[in-house]
C-alpha cells in the first residue's frame, strides 16, 4: 500500500442536489438557464459565436492543366478532372442561391416599404376625417351656444352677431 502523506488536499465542496424540473415552455427555459447564471455570478457567462456561413473554395486563378472529360483506359487524370468539375458545380450553385436570396431580400424591402406608404396614406385620410369631425363638433357646440345666449337676451343684435362671426372667423384660422 501506499504510504500516506502529511499532506491532505482541502476537501471539495459539496454541490447541492438540484431537483430535476423539465421546463415546460420557453419563459421556463429561460428561468432555468437564468437561475444557473446567477448561482456563480463570477463566472463568465458564454455567448456562443454565429457559425460562419458556408462558402464553396474559391476558384483557382491560374489551372496549368485544363483536363477534358475524357481520359485514356487506365489514366488517373478522370478522377481529378471529375472532382474539378464537382467543385464548380457546387460554386456555381452557392453563387446562383446567393443571387437569388439576394433578389428576395430585395422585393420583401420594397414589399415594406409600399406596405409603409399605403398605411401612411389610409392614416392620412382617416385622420383628416376625424379632424373633420371635430370641426363639425365645435361648430354645433358654438351654435347651440349661440342659440341659448340669443334666448337669454331675447334679441339679436347686429353688432354682437358680427362679432362672434369674427370670433368663429379667427379661431378657424
Amino acid at each position: 500500500m501506499a504510504k500516506e502523506t502529511g499532506t491532505a488536499k482541502p476537501a471539495r465542496q459539496k454541490k447541492e442536489p438540484q431537483p430535476l424540473v423539465i421546463p415546460k415552455n420557453a419563459t421556463d427555459e429561460q428561468r432555468l438557464k437564468l437561475e444557473r447564471l446567477m448561482r456563480n455570478p463570477d463566472k463568465p457567462a458564454t455567448v456562443p459565436e454565429r457559425p460562419k456561413e458556408w462558402s464553396p473554395r474559391s476558384a483557382p486563378e491560374f489551372v496549368r492543366d485544363v483536363m477534358g472529360s475524357s481520359a485514356g483506359a487506365g489514366s488517373g487524370e478522370f478522377h481529378v478532372y471529375r472532382h474539378l468539375r464537382r467543385r464548380e458545380y457546387q460554386r456555381q450553385e452557392f453563387l446562383d442561391g446567393m443571387s437569388e436570396k439576394q433578389r428576395l431580400d430585395e422585393e420583401y424591402k420594397k414589399k415594406l416599404i409600399q406596405n409603409k406608404m399605403l398605411e401612411e396614406e389610409r392614416t392620412a385620410k382617416r385622420r383628416l376625417k376625424r379632424q373633420k369631425l371635430k370641426e363639425k363638433k365645435k361648430m354645433c357646440k358654438k351654435g347651440k351656444k349661440e342659440e341659448k345666449k340669443e334666448d337669454k337676451d331675447g334679441h339679436t343684435d347686429p353688432e354682437n352677431s358680427a362679432e362672434s362671426s369674427d370670433k368663429s372667423d379667427l379661431e378657424d384660422q
